[in-house]
């Protein structure tokens, strides 16, 4: 048996794939900011993907790499590191479509002699066990793989690579369905996930065995093949055939060729010969034989037939060694196919390239020139020369070649000639001997692309002032249309759908804010909702309180003074006034008074903690820092440290004469040192020379004579100490090396003492001075500055100074995600107070989901959508006008994926000063710079304002509103704040598991690099070192070259900055540091890369995993317990896992405490419950008796004795049921029980409320973005409390939430764990004033991908493409209805002048306003602004659904049309209920609209069970389907003219030129060939298309198709057709298959069960759930406009849309 055996396995394989496919996650396949994992690409997929494209020809050999490359150049330039990767065993199975073997060896040897790409061919198969070392070496992350082909056999060798890929933990991408942006790959992305590599496991023999199989058969397949074509020539024949002609070839050409004419005289010779060998065996052949033979091949072309085709094919050579690209884009194209009987010799022909170019290394030793690999033959041009010389040359036109073109020609045909020895191929003239037809009769043999008319070039004139200012400049350039043209005249307001003739579409509609739920009827004064927004502030000020230990300020506004800059030094002392003399005596005497107290309380303490010392060292230094702690007084904490010292030498001593004598436990002699070093740093000037001297004993115990020495020079220090003890009692290294090695954490800072009177918390260090400065000057800044820095009290300081300075400046804190939204309006609470003027707040919210006093606050905090609304929103301006300052907080979401734009639209507009906040900016500069130039605009717009309004007063009129900005003094500077320390030293740690045994090896961050990076980078600039992993550098250092000249010098007792230090600052171990990393440099450049690369490769931990990392995350989590590491955040990067994370450990505790529980203990909590239940009612029965009757004393007596009994049984069923501490992570102490109810009694009715109670009951918690407000809270809360230890959590807590840990884990890989999200992430550990340092824990994360996150930079801000047709709109609404005119153009002329994408890029710029153009025509065509820029028709509706473009103007047009009115029918005349089919009929259309998720092509073949849902949307109703299909046509001929009016912002240089290889095709035209002239004479209608994609017979009448338009147009133009506001029925892949659409939203409808949704539609529970909001509330958003537009109250069209909105909440609300 073959493959037939393993049948069903394949099924098996295939389905597994199928299933998760439509799991997969339609994601960036680099990450928000343009970083790249290094991944890999299967060759055979993208060959096959390319070859399939639509607008490939087939043999347009040059289109086709023009394809590959730009794709490649797409993924290099976005970050991409890849290779590429061809197995030997995929060549087999091209053995039935063999024209695509030449093309695939052209393709391999392409990429690796003309491009830097990293080609993989030393492969086997994917089973090979050189494929396996390699994965486990590289660790990509990824595969980009195919799912089709057209061959099934190849299906199955891409299946086999799927699952081996996931069996190695590499995820699996699929080339279908892939779309781009400027900035990102969308891709389908199916992980490795334990379930793939367990099917791999259970049947890896079948399935090794079954891919071998198919390797057999397929080399069976092959040899059949070339057995029916050259019978008894075998494999190895052809390819000593191929090396026979090549030698004799290089005999004929000792000089060396170009591969094109190599490759044309090679393989026409050959193939020639083994024709000739073929005919030869045909008449040869028994009756037996000829039975075997193909139908086909019994009317082959005579060997003169062929012969003349080869003559043609070598003059197509000649014609391309000449023609320059822009001449062959010209070529006619023949639509005529080769005739049938040709066939045979065409397929013997593809045989015979391929076996040539498979022994390319047969011209190693000759000057082959190998640059035209992508160029070996055109088709096209092939077909016009036959077309010619079978019907134009015959009836009478005799075109001449040309001199070059013949001469070289001929010299090919000559070459042919000498190469064929078997047969006379004859002269190169005359090229056809023979009349045998070679192409097929067709009627109509040319395609005619002038058919394909474009609409007029032009532009709709636009006259308004912010056309005019923005694109003025390059008006003058570009067509217009005439007054009189019919498009112009077609722009008459048409006659709407007669239902619409009640409807106010002019009418402004309410904007975001108002429709936006209010938390509080801000106007009401009823006393419950008086209580309720009491209860919330409340709740608001605790919840700040649970985020930084900071006491309420009361904020009173006084008269604004110039503050001096606290950064220069004091001048002299200013005369103290009497005032102050005695303010200062006051405090000089409260304090002498609080010193004499904490005296008094340490005399009573001291005698009980020295006691404690002397008992339990560890347990009397607790005690000891305690009081430390809570004192103030300077001579009292002296005194304390020094009992500590005394205490610590004793107990040193005691301990070296007893166990100490065999090993020394060091903690006590670091124990001595922390006193000795707090005591020499912060009080020098209270030590006596008795203390010097107890100081310097202990430094002689510990061996640190010369430190001792320093302390006591005139005494000998060997009188003190006997020598022979000193062994005894020395801790046995020098002082600078115990210090780095086992106190680096206590390392002392470098911290100013002076106090700044700006701030009474904390002294601010000089960068935090220079922030509080900025503020002062009302300046503006850019923040970068690691995680806890403390870059955000600069946020406060500036709150607080506008709070102080009236009731009528606002503050704005733009936030990127809710829940840190939440937290910051909470701190704000709880930090100030401030009384207001009635109807105003001190703070607001605004989110999508609710806002609370947000135009009636000073400090509004916001998410960067909701500050666009009211910045862009035309009545808003008077508010806006009243903001003074804006903070940016996590500013380097500019660079994200989702909204950065309008980061960068809110960075433009906003007139006052800001701070943009971050702890990861790589070019930090340059977004300073940009935000510079925005500023100066700003300056230059303000001046000329100032000077309209003095003009305005000197003649007499009402000065404008401006001059609440120009009153106020603002500065125009924006500066740059650096600050790179991080106050904790972080240390990683890889997880490690073997034998069901989790361990951790310390990973030293040195060895991330390898000494190619060193030599090229040096070390990254944020590559720390903790002061013990300096020491392990030194030593390894040491270890691997014995002879190192510096050794002695950078020795930790020798170095400069160290020696005789006692106390070393964090300042000396960084300068220490430094010199190493210098050092380490120096030998990779100066030649000793061995002894460098060994150094690396021993600070290189051994890793061990072998076992289901998913099932060990428990015990990862109890393991960090039992080393005291909790608190810990753990990472997941997917939302089900983080929850199901969560729950594995909840689990895995409670089956802990069942093992641990008495047999008998649930059957006493049954039978004590049931008790309870009894004595419960026989309480509620007695006092109901005793409410009727008069009490008796008696039975008052029972009464009490019944509630007694009551209490020890409840008692006692709680310590039945009560969690043991150690099966909970949970701190009972820390929060007590009436707070936690509290809490707990928030999310009471939530949807996860249950859940999250009973995992925070046992220590846990879960965060993620799919969580409600109140539930993020509760677990934000108690994990700053410290009752909740253990989170996990998706990257979102990252941003800016205030949850710092001990430590934190990553336990998922992810493409989203980038370098960027690592920094954020890990800054969480350490918790400044808790704990002395951070750890960073890797879990089931590649070693290589853990060395590139250490080793990366942070990736670039890059700007994304600014504009949408949307946004035009409501700048042009902004532009027009302003409350503020002038104002309001100023605002969106900086929107349109200053996008980061054309910042210094002026053709970006100019790219900008032709598409702004565009945008401007479109929306005058559909009706929603005039030609005055005017908005007109439904352009409110427009831009209020701006969120949802295109499918936003779709539905207004199906609107207009009249469709939804059509459809809205009640169920009976005068009814206002719609039937449950007309909803859903609604549903259905608003689901090919809104919210649209494809699902892969590949999907449909699935033969799955779905039990709920449909899964794959309908199409649209007929009479939707046919408006949506004209929307398109209109757009698409619109954006098309478009396409070709910027056609001449394109580079032709570079599109001539392959994207990739830079190989130029461009040259001087052929002019002295007529037949030259006559073939390539379309030069119409190929404007706007890529010459290369010309070959294929593409024009400009393609752009009319916009689906296929991607890969046709002009790439350097900047635009491709995604900027199209088209929106199509349905998707296709590259390889036109269709996507549909999944039904969720209508499925959901139907059946109300997310679960439904998980399981069919194959949602993630979160994903779905957060979707089917998003759905609702657009609903609820389009419910709510047409209620405003329409002034009928019965319109069937708001009725349906209202019914739609209350159902489906009601539905939504029930899950």
């Amino acid at each position: 048996m073959g493959l037939e055996k393993y049948q069903m396995l394949l099924e098996r394989m295939s389905q597994l794939i199928l299933d998760q496919m439509a799991k997969a996650d339609y994601d960036s396949l680099f990450n928000d900011f343009v970083e790249s994992e290094f991944f890999l690409i299967d060759g055979d997929s993208l060959l096959m993907t390319y070859v399939c494209e639509k607008s490939l020809r087939p043999e347009q050999g040059l289109h086709f790499f023009y394809l590959v490359e730009r794709y490649l150049v797409d993924l290099i330039s976005k970050g991409g590191q890849f290779a590429v990767v061809f197995f030997k065993d995929a060549e087999h199975a091209y053995s039935n479509i063999p024209e695509f073997l030449p093309l695939r060896m052209a393709l391999i040897l392409h990429l690796q002699h003309n491009t830097d790409i990293d080609v993989r061919t030393d492969f086997s198969g994917c089973f090979s066990q050189e494929w396996k070392t390699f994965l486990e070496d590289s660790y990509p992350y990824f595969l980009i793989v195919a799912d089709e082909s057209l061959s099934h056999l190849q299906v199955h060798l891409f299946n086999f690579l799927i699952i081996q890929s996931w069996a190695m933990k590499v995820n699996a991408v699929l080339f279908s369905g892939q779309a781009s942006d400027v900035l990102r790959l969308y891709a389908y992305f199916m992980p490795s996930k334990y379930r793939n590599r367990m099917f791999f496991q259970k049947n890896e023999k079948n399935i090794e065995n079954a891919y071998k199989t198919l390797i057999k058969q397929l080399e069976k397949c092959r040899d059949l093949a070339l057995g029916r074509l050259f019978g008894n020539l075998k494999w190895k024949n052809m390819m000593e055939e191929a090396c026979e002609t090549i030698s004799l070839l290089k005999q004929l050409w000792p000089e060396g060729s170009d591969i094109r004419q190599v490759l044309c005289v090679t393989s026409c010779s050959l193939s020639l010969s083994l024709y000739h060998h073929f005919l030869e065996n045909r008449s040869k052949t028994t009756d037996a034989q000829k039975a075997n033979i193909q139908q086909a091949e019994r009317n082959c072309p005579t060997l003169e037939g062929v012969t003349d085709w080869c003559r043609l094919h070598c003059l197509s050579v000649a014609f391309l060694l000449h023609l320059p690209l822009s001449q062959r884009a010209c070529t006619r194209f023949i639509t005529s196919h080769w005739i049938k009987d040709l066939q045979t010799f065409l397929t013997m022909k593809k045989w015979c390239e391929y076996f040539i170019l498979s022994n390319i290394d047969v011209f190693e030793s000759w000057n082959l020139n190998l640059t035209h690999l992508s160029d070996l033959s055109d088709e096209l041009l092939l077909k016009n020369i036959a077309f010619y010389y079978e019907n134009e040359s015959v009836q009478g036109l005799h075109l001449s070649l040309g001199n070059v073109i013949m001469k070289d020609y001929e010299h090919l045909w000559d070459t042919v000639s000498k190469l064929v020895t078997k047969f006379d191929v004859g002269k190169p003239f005359p090229l056809r001997t023979k009349q045998f037809p070679f192409l097929k009769k067709d009627p109509s043999p040319i395609k005619d692309t002038s058919k394909e008319k474009m609409a007029n070039l032009g532009f709709i004139p636009v006259s308004c002032q912010v056309v005019d200012k923005f694109a003025g400049d390059i008006l003058k350039d570009l067509p217009f249309l005439t007054s009189d043209d019919p498009i112009v005249t077609s722009l008459v307001k048409q006659k709407e759908f007669d239902e619409l003739v009640h409807w106010h579409s002019h009418k402004p509609l309410s904007d975001d804010y108002d429709r936006t739920r209010g938390q509080f009827d801000e106007k009401s004064r009823d006393p419950r909702h008086l209580r309720s927004l009491q209860m919330y502030h409340r709740f608001q000020r605790f919840y700040g309180g649970s985020l930084e230990s900071v006491s309420s300020k009361f904020v009173v506004p006084q008269a604004i003074k110039p503050k001096k800059n606290f950064c220069e030094p004091k001048s002299k002392k200013i005369q103290e006034t009497k005032a102050e003399k005695i303010t200062r005596e006051n405090k000089e005497r409260l304090f002498a008074k609080e010193e004499q107290k904490e005296e008094k309380k340490w005399n009573v303490l001291s005698f009980s903690i020295e006691e404690e010392m002397k008992e339990n060292l560890n347990s009397g230094i607790k005690n000891l820092e305690d009081f430390l702690k809570s004192c103030k007084s300077s001579s009292v904490k002296f005194r304390v440290e020094m009992v500590g010292i005394t205490a610590c030498l004793r107990a040193w001593k005691e301990h070296c004469r007893g166990e100490g004598e065999t090993t020394k436990d060091l903690s006590i002699a670091v124990q001595m040192m922390k006193r000795i070093y707090s005591v020499m740093e912060k009080y020098p000037e209270l030590l006596q020379e008795a203390d010097r001297q107890l100081i310097a004993r202990c430094l002689s115990y510990l061996g640190f004579e010369e430190l001792a020495s320093s302390l006591r020079p005139t005494q000998v220090t060997g009188n003190d100490i006997k020598e022979k003890k000193k062994n005894k009692y020395s801790v046995g290294i020098g002082p600078a090396r115990f210090l780095l090695q086992y106190m680096g954490h206590c390392l002392v800072r470098d911290e100013r003492k002076d106090p700044d009177p700006r701030v009474q918390d904390f002294i601010p260090d000089t960068w935090q001075r220079e922030l509080l400065d900025v503020v002062d000057k009302n300046e503006s800044a850019v923040i970068v500055a690691p995680t806890s820095s403390g870059k955000t009290y600069a946020s406060y300081y500036c709150m607080e100074k506008v709070l102080r300075e009236s009731d009528n400046g606002v503050v704005v804190y733009v936030a990127p995600t809710k829940a840190l939204v939440n937290q910051v309006a909470a701190t704000v609470e709880n930090r100030f107070n401030k009384n207001l003027p009635n109807g105003e707040s001190l703070c607001g919210v605004f989110t999508r989901d609710y806002r609370h006093e947000a135009l009636n606050s000073q400090v509004l905090i916001t998410v960067p959508a909701c500050f666009e609304i009211l910045l862009l929103a035309p009545h808003r301006q008077a508010w806006v006008k009243r903001i003074r300052y804006v903070i940016f907080d996590e500013v380097h979401c500019l660079g994200g994926e989702i909204g950065a734009e309008v980061w960068e639209h809110l960075l433009v507009m906003i007139r006052c000063p800001f701070l943009a906040l971050s702890a990861t900016i790589s070019n930090p500069e340059h977004l300073t710079e940009w935000l510079q130039s925005v500023k100066r605009y700003w300056q230059q717009t303000e001046s000329t304002m100032e000077k309209n309004i003095a003009s305005s007063r000197n003649a007499g009129c009402r000065a404008s509103s401006h001059q609440d900005y120009l009153l106020r003094k603002q500065s125009y500077k924006v500066r740059l704040v650096l600050y790179a320390e991080r106050y904790n030293d972080l240390e990683k740690h890889i997880c490690s598991v073997n034998n069901h045994d989790i361990s951790f090896d310390h990973f030293h961050p040195c060895a991330a690099l390898t000494t190619d990076h060193i030599e090229k980078f040096g070390f990254p600039s944020d590559l720390t070192l903790s002061p013990r992993e300096m020491i392990q550098l030194y030593d390894t250092m040491f270890e691997f070259w014995e002879s190192w000249p510096r050794a002695q010098e950078l020795c930790p007792e020798e170095f400069v900055h160290f020696k005789n230090k006692i106390v070393i600052r964090k300042t000396d171990a960084r300068k220490y540091e430094e010199s190493l990393k210098a050092e380490l440099t120096g030998w990779v450049r100066s030649g000793h890369v061995k002894e460098a690369r060994m150094v690396l490769r021993n600070l290189r931990p051994a890793v061990v995993s072998s076992e289901n990392m998913t099932v060990m995350f428990p015990f990862l989590v109890e393991k960090l317990r039992q080393m005291e590491k909790l608190p810990a955040l753990f990472f997941l990067f997917n939302l089900g896992e983080v929850e199901k994370s969560a729950e594995s450990v909840k689990t895995f505790l409670e089956i802990k405490q069942q093992s641990r529980r008495p047999l008998k203990a649930d059957k006493e909590a049954y039978g004590m419950e049931n008790k309870l239940r009894k004595v419960r009612k026989s309480l509620e029965t007695q006092k109901t008796i005793d409410k009727r009757s008069q009490k008796n004393p008696r039975k008052m007596d029972q009464s009490l004795i019944r509630g007694a009994e009551h209490d020890n049984l409840l008692k006692s069923l709680e310590k039945n049921l009560e969690i043991p501490q150690d099966c909970t992570y949970a701190d009972q102490k820390a929060i007590d029980a009436e707070t936690l109810q509290r809490v707990f009694d928030r999310v009471k009715f939530s949807r996860k409320g249950a859940k999250l109670k009973a995992l925070a009951a046992r220590g846990i918690g879960y965060h993620h973005s799919s969580l409600s407000a109140k539930e993020k809270q509760l677990v934000e809360i108690l994990f700053r409390k410290g009752f909740i230890r253990v989170v996990t959590a998706t990257g979102t807590l990252a941003l800016g939430i205030n949850m710092p840990c001990k430590s934190v884990v990553f336990a998922q890989n992810s493409v989203y764990l980038d370098a960027l999200n690592y920094r954020q992430m890990s800054g969480r550990a350490g918790r400044r004033g808790q704990d002395l340092g951070g750890d960073v824990y890797f879990f089931d994360i590649p070693l290589p991908k853990i060395e590139k996150l250490i080793k990366s930079n942070v990736p670039e801000l890059r700007g994304q493409f600014p504009l949408s047709i949307s946004l035009v709109l409501r700048l042009m609404l902004l532009a027009s209805k302003g409350d503020d005119p002038e104002d309001a153009k100023a605002k969106v002329l900086s929107v349109l002048k200053h996008s980061l994408l054309s910042f210094k890029q002026p053709r970006a710029l100019e790219m900008l306003k032709l598409y702004f153009l565009f945008s401007l025509q479109f929306l005058v065509k559909e009706g929603y602004l005039d030609q005055e820029g005017n908005p007109t028709g439904f352009a409110g509706l427009v831009s209020h659904l701006h969120y949802h473009e295109p499918s936003n103007l779709v539905f207004v047009s199906f609107l207009v049309r009249g469709l939804f009115h059509n459809l809205c029918q009640p169920t009976r005349e005068g009814s206002k209920h719609f039937s449950q089919d007309v909803m859903e009929k609604l549903v259905l259309v608003l689901a090919n609209l809104f919210g649209r998720k494809y699902l892969p092509a590949k999907f449909q073949d699935a033969t799955l069970k779905f039990y709920q849902s449909k899964v794959f949307l309908e199409d649209l109703p007929e009479d939707f389907k046919a408006a949506l299909d004209e929307y398109n046509t209109n757009v698409t001929k619109d954006f098309a003219s478009f396409l070709l009016i910027v056609s001449k912002l394109a580079d032709m240089k570079q599109e001539h030129q392959l994207p990739l290889s830079k190989i130029d095709f461009s040259g001087k035209e052929c002019e002295d060939s007529q037949l030259v002239s006559h073939l390539m004479s379309c030069k119409e209608g190929r404007v706007a298309i890529s010459p290369f994609a010309c070959l294929s017979g593409n024009s400009d009448g393609n752009l009319l198709h916009l689906e296929t338009s991607d890969h046709v147009t002009l790439r350097t133009i900047g635009i491709d057709s995604t900027r199209a506001p088209v929106l199509w029925p349905q998707g296709f892949d590259l390889q036109g298959r269709r996507m549909q659409l999944n039904a969720y939203a209508l499925d959901f409808y139907k059946h109300g069960s997310l679960t439904g949704l998980v399981q069919d539609n194959r949602m993630n529970e979160g994903a779905a759930y957060q979707l089917l909001k998003d759905f609702g509330l657009t609903i609820r958003s389009i419910s709510v406009s047409l209620r405003e537009l329409c002034e009928n109250e019965e319109d069937n069209v708001v009725l349906a849309f209202e019914q739609l909105s209350e159902t489906f909440f009601e539905k939504f609300r029930n899950i």
